[in-house]
């Protein structure tokens, strides 16, 4: 497969490591603007629990074990350890992506969250899925930190 995924996803990872470290008030990685669901800590872990799973266990097989609901409950983790979980992450991208031939993004996914579709349909939602939860953090960090 042609890099330019593997590039992408590095990119916004890197984009993702950028909003954290841009909160000028760490807590506010762990808070949420009223109405709004999720901080961006939530998020993040979302999103790392996600690529690990959906990208390094069943495409990659790093056997790393997804806890949703951990995802969805952990607070306070500082942010130095958020940061380092994206870069251990990116290596594990631009490990697995590369090697997928043409035949494993034609190929079914091994999970179905839509129905049986492609690998590579599956990575474009991973891809957009992302990005759309890497706009609410940086929407998030600019709502919570006006005037800091």
């Amino acid at each position: 497969m042609d890099h330019y995924l593997s590039d992408l996803f590095e990119r916004d990872l890197l984009k993702l490591r950028d909003e954290l470290n841009s909160f000028k008030n760490e807590d506010n990685i762990w808070k949420a603007a009223e109405g709004i669901t999720n901080s961006a800590g939530t998020l993040t872990l979302h999103l790392l629990g996600n690529l690990n799973f959906a990208i390094g266990t069943q495409l990659g097989g790093t056997g790393y074990l997804r806890n949703r609901e951990h995802e969805f409950s952990a607070i306070g983790i500082p942010r130095e350890k958020l940061v380092a979980d994206i870069e251990t992450l990116i290596p594990i991208i631009k490990t697995t992506l590369p090697n997928l031939t043409d035949e494993q993004l034609a190929a079914k996914y091994p999970l179905e969250f839509y129905g049986p579709k492609s690998t590579a349909f599956y990575l474009a939602h991973f891809y957009g899925h992302f990005n759309y939860h890497l706009g609410q953090i940086n929407y998030l960090r600019r709502m919570l930190e006006a005037g800091l």
